[in-house]
């Protein structure tokens, strides 16, 4: 565990595990039910003309909605919550807010879906990216230009599991009138606040940590800023990639366990981690709870949470690395992140497979796991056999 503080004061002077199983979620004052409901409706009735109890259309809005969005505020530490039905389409929403000509300054190992919207999608709208070393806070200096609109970061960063000093570059960013947005999906609310790092917006993939089962798939943004919001607040409406009330429902229950989960994801997370990296398979382990890692001081000084991702590579190159994800049991051959079941892939070939042949390609021979909260011992044991 980190020397962060593992609860911290959030809204209203609560700990975060508080905040986690009561913001937004009151009883209902209908029937005193301890849950928030599941509001499976398209729409609403008005009493009048125009005159309606908060909500009309479930595009626009919905009370069960409403309740993630108030619980993913509080625990980011922000004023403001947005629920959307996937992550990619938080990002897309979220890229409306620029216009024709920005340029946005973008870490160069962010998931492969955001490569994809930035390069193969919004570039040819007129949006200009480009993807620095952000872990040296001064690149944001040095690439910086005058339609610079804003720093996209994602730390640790997927796959290579990079740190980024957030109050660094924010204070970078800001000097030079540029926002500061982080993809917070790694390490959740529970590992980090970016918002009190000094970062103006948060996103989150919600399948992951936040969901926490694999069985739900959305997305969040979560921010301060008043004008900000309104203009985000319309494009959630006017674009509508808005979840379900079910949908959201199912993030809201994951989330009321995710500061549990998330210290038992660390727990196994940094056995393995301490595992992989005497083994004479191993080349390098990324962690950010390693002693021995690089970044380890960054990751204490900015992270409560190591939580459970890390990336290794194999010796031997691409094949030898694929014989090892094919081989093990418990640890499942599969895409995503962040379920209590733990799950193993080949970026390169997998998940960042539309980095391909671009500066952002990862190596061949890279493991990348998401460590679940089975036993610490099976998983241990499960690696060992595959790696044999």
């Amino acid at each position: 565990m980190s020397d962060a503080n593992s609860s911290g004061d959030g809204a209203g002077g609560y700990g975060f595990e508080t905040l986690a199983i009561h913001a937004g979620q009151d009883p209902d004052p209908a029937t005193g039910a301890v849950i928030v409901p599941i509001y499976q409706t398209s729409t609403f009735v008005q009493e009048a003309l125009g005159q309606h109890k908060g909500y009309e259309y479930g595009r626009t809005g919905n009370p069960t909605r409403t309740a993630l969005e108030e619980c993913l505020a509080a625990l980011e530490g922000a004023r403001y919550g947005l629920a959307f039905a996937t992550g990619m389409g938080a990002e897309t929403t979220l890229m409306y807010t620029f216009k024709p000509g920005d340029h946005l300054l973008v870490a160069n190992d962010v998931y492969g879906g955001t490569f994809r919207l930035f390069e193969r999608v919004l570039r040819e709208y007129g949006l200009d990216f480009s993807y620095i070393d952000v872990t040296d806070p001064a690149s944001i200096d040095a690439n910086w230009r005058d339609n610079t609109r804003a720093a996209w970061l994602e730390t640790p960063s997927n796959p290579l599991m990079k740190l980024i000093d957030i109050a660094a570059v924010a204070a970078r960013a800001h000097a030079n009138g540029a926002r500061v947005i982080v993809d917070n999906t790694f390490a959740s609310p529970f590992g980090q606040q970016p918002l009190l790092l000094g970062a103006d917006l948060v996103v989150h993939s919600t399948t992951k940590y936040l969901g926490g089962h694999s069985d739900v798939v959305g997305g969040a943004i979560l921010l301060n800023d008043d004008a900000w919001y309104e203009r985000l607040h319309y494009l959630q409406n006017a674009v509508g990639a808005t979840p379900g009330p079910f949908d959201s429902w199912l993030v809201l229950r994951g989330i009321k366990t995710l500061a549990v989960r998330m210290r038992a994801h660390e727990a196994n997370a940094l056995r393995i981690a301490q595992f992989l990296s005497t083994h004479p398979r191993v080349e390098t382990v990324r962690y950010p709870g390693l002693e021995c890692g690089p970044q380890y001081e960054l990751a204490r000084r900015q992270m409560r949470c190591f939580g459970g991702m890390m990336s290794f590579d194999v010796r031997g190159g691409k094949a030898a690395a694929a014989a090892v994800v094919e081989k093990t049991r418990l640890f499942a051959l599969a895409e995503s992140l962040g379920g209590v079941e733990s799950l193993i892939e080949l970026p390169a070939v997998m998940t960042h497979a539309s980095v391909a042949n671009s500066p952002l390609e990862v190596p061949d021979n890279l493991v990348r796991l998401s460590v679940g909260i089975e036993s610490g011992d099976d998983l241990l044991r499960d690696l060992e056999q595959a790696l044999a």
